[in-house]
């Protein structure tokens, strides 16, 4: 059951970071579910790293906010890496 909720999380995680960073229309169900789950890995990484955050077993919004600002993380690199630049 828990795979099936940090599908779901991932998901929102994705499409929330995917409308920041503009890009929305160019991503569909699975690719947010893959940046949601890569970037809350990656959140997850980089805050445990400063001491920020430990880690997040169960849902909450402090969990959620880790995966879409790992998703961010990882969509700004992305950007950087085929365009040259983040947009």
């Amino acid at each position: 059951m828990g795979w099936i909720v940090a599908l779901i999380v991932g998901g929102i995680a994705g499409w929330l970071a995917s409308m920041m960073m503009n890009r929305n229309d160019s991503m569909g169900l699975f690719l947010n579910i893959v940046v949601g789950c890569v970037g809350s890995v990656l959140g997850n990484f980089l805050l445990n790293q400063f001491g920020i955050v430990g880690s997040v077993q169960n849902f909450s919004i402090t969990g959620l906010l880790v995966a879409v600002v790992g998703a961010v993380v990882l969509l700004g690199i992305v950007n950087l890496v085929r365009r040259g630049s983040v947009r």
